[in-house]
């Protein structure tokens, strides 16, 4: 007997492929857009230049101001920046930084975007926003924050440095994980995060080894949109709660907070969620996914500590208490020892699973 779900597909146009940015001009056409303002972080302005460039006389002027986490002064300038120079709409090249600008633009104005990835952050096809306003970080869904278009060019992964990507792949990985044990979880989603998580573990070894493969970078960049895409189709749990707590508080870096904490959260949580477990066993090849995740991030050279990331160890209990705070369904209870726990293990570097890192066999798996 299966078990009964609710499954509903969110509106999306996504455009994958090599040198798909060239369609650019066209969606913006397509879309009736006469201005818009391109964004981008300041260190991919140049990204922002070469969009600017392709849409000649409909690029109303580059915005190259985005931040992690987006701070809400930030989306502020922006949209001051949107009605100086009259624009009707946005064009988002980069990560998750400038993603999370042009979503939330569209939250508090309604204008039209196009975002073109160029990581494998995975936002760009969730109803998602965090934002970050007084070093409080706050996450809402919304139906006006995904965008019109998402344009996936691989081209545009090639110079993603090898740590980003590693990182970057992990983050998506950890958007599917969750999925497979959500309170939302559907067989759609669960065949999507499967071949999501495969895509990108067959492909990050591959970027590590050769950065110009463009094999391994169109398995990465395909794997990162079914995982994002699961992220949006089903609610978050435990592990978002802790990274957007972690982030929020002490600015660490979005996507290394997502490779630390993986492996922790699913150690904690997939002794409650069976099918999740069955699920990451296969495509991992381990009946240990947690610590099996935990390894192969450690051999790509990915952080395994909070320390790595700057987080200061006497913050544990207090980000442990913010995590408990309008906490996110799980499926194993929230417990305050058990996040204390979970989060002094991160924060060490240690393995996810205490009773496996005591086993002498371990090293040897």
């Amino acid at each position: 007997m299966r078990q009964p779900f609710t499954y509903e597909a969110l509106p999306a146009r996504v455009i994958f492929g090599e040198g798909t940015l060239g369609a650019l001009p066209y969606e913006v056409e397509r879309l009736d857009l006469k201005r818009v303002l391109v964004l981008s972080t300041r260190e991919q302005a140049s990204h922002g230049h070469r969009v600017a460039d392709l849409l000649g006389a409909r690029a109303a002027g580059i915005f190259a101001g985005a931040r992690m986490h987006t701070p809400s002064d930030v989306t502020d300038a922006a949209i001051a920046e949107i009605q100086q120079r009259d624009a009707d709409g946005v064009v988002a090249i980069g990560g998750g930084s400038t993603t999370g600008l042009a979503k939330a633009i569209a939250l508090r104005t309604d204008l039209p975007q196009i975002v073109i990835p160029t990581t494998y952050a995975g936002s760009e096809v969730t109803p998602i926003l965090g934002e970050t306003r007084n070093g409080q970080k706050s996450t809402q869904r919304s139906l006006k924050v995904p965008p019109e278009v998402v344009i996936y060019d691989v081209d545009l992964t090639l110079g993603l440095p090898v740590a980003l990507s590693v990182t970057s792949g992990l983050n998506a990985i950890a958007h599917a994980a969750e999925a497979l044990y959500s309170q939302t979880r559907n067989p759609v989603i669960a065949l999507m995060a499967e071949d999501g998580i495969r895509a990108l573990l067959a492909a990050l070894p591959g970027i590590v080894a050769d950065p110009a493969d463009k094999s391994s970078r169109s398995d990465a960049l395909y794997g990162a949109w079914l995982c994002g895409t699961c992220l949006g189709a089903v609610g978050m749990a435990l592990h978002h709660k802790l990274c957007h707590t972690l982030g929020g508080t002490f600015d660490l870096p979005h996507a290394e907070t997502h490779s630390v904490i993986l492996p922790h959260a699913l150690a904690y949580n997939l002794t409650a969620a069976p099918s999740a477990r069955d699920c990451l066993a296969r495509v991992t090849g381990s009946d240990d996914p947690a610590m099996a995740l935990h390894r192969f991030a450690r051999s790509l050279g990915a952080p395994t500590s909070l320390r790595e990331l700057g987080m200061p160890e006497d913050s544990i209990e207090h980000a442990a208490d913010l995590a408990l705070q309008s906490p996110y369904w799980n499926p194993r209870p929230i417990e305050r020892g058990g996040i204390v726990e979970l989060l002094a293990r991160a924060w060490a570097g240690a393995a996810p699973n205490p009773d496996r890192e005591a086993n002498p066999a371990y090293q040897n798996q």
